[in-house]
């Protein structure tokens, strides 16, 4: 089987094990299926996410004009209290940035390798757990717009991480439940005075069951330093796959990246 075609982030569904789709110019390769099958990946140029051109990607799947032009790569992607729209405030495109910021969002705790803190749309959630390769999240504040829940990151990740580590999150083999419910306990006397009002308790804390076994040992590449790869895929977890031998390739971060798949 051969495919070729524009990398996005893969499609998930929660199940047990939870399903993988590999989404290539719109193409769904359902990965599940190919486990235990030798695949190669070959680099064979770029399209950006945003004006589809052929040049280098320069984060999130954008070129380098289109990251500090577009809306969609703005700093409130990553930075939430700096949103300004529920103030009637441009960044770069106002109604866009309506769109995005003036709708729920769910603050939240993660275990993935570590407990981190984070924000996402609530009409992302399970998806935005299951990216970051979490075992267990529990929501912990439901908010009206983007700005209120990264304030309450900010307040948060004062005493929490908000970061992913990635490599702690391919080599964790958690065994048990985790108490994110008393975890977020503990953390209640930090959040703002202001913001308390949307503090959430009794929410079920979320299990997920990925089709991945831990390796023992990660190694993490790229398509910019191996524009060619062969490997039998063995497993997959949040948007990594998973190659025998402990070789791991970051499918979100190579969005925008045109490649021919090869399944054999």
């Amino acid at each position: 089987m051969q495919f070729q075609g524009q990398i996005l982030k893969m499609t998930s569904y929660d199940a047990q094990p939870i399903q993988y789709y590999l989404n290539l110019s719109g193409d769904l390769i359902h990965m599940n299926e190919l486990l235990g099958k030798e695949m190669t990946i070959k680099h064979k140029g770029f399209q950006c996410v945003n004006c589809g051109k052929n040049k280098p990607i320069y984060r999130m799947g954008f070129c380098k004009s289109c990251f500090f032009e577009s809306p969609y790569a703005s700093d409130t992607i990553i930075r939430p209290e700096l949103s300004t729209a529920h103030l009637g405030v441009a960044e770069r495109d106002l109604e866009v940035e309506k769109q995005i910021q003036l709708q729920p969002h769910t603050v939240y705790l993660a275990y993935t390798g570590d407990v981190k803190v984070g924000v996402t749309r609530s009409s992302q959630i399970p998806t935005r757990w299951i990216d970051q390769g979490a075992t267990f999240a529990l929501p912990i504040a439901r908010t009206e717009n983007r700005y209120e829940a990264g304030m309450i990151e900010v307040a948060l990740k004062e005493h929490l991480s908000d970061k992913t580590n990635w490599r702690k999150m391919l080599q964790d083999d958690f065994e048990g439940e985790m108490d994110l419910v008393d975890f977020q306990q503990k953390i209640k006397q930090y959040f703002p005075e202001d913001f308390q009002k949307f503090y959430s308790e009794g929410e079920n804390v979320c299990k997920f069951d990925y089709p991945y076994e831990k390796p023992e040992k990660v190694n993490s590449f790229t398509l910019d330093k191996k524009p060619e790869f062969t490997g039998k895929l063995v497993g997959i977890k949040g948007q990594y796959l998973s190659f025998e031998g402990g070789d791991f390739i970051n499918v979100r971060g190579h969005e925008g990246y045109v490649v021919e798949l090869t399944v054999s």
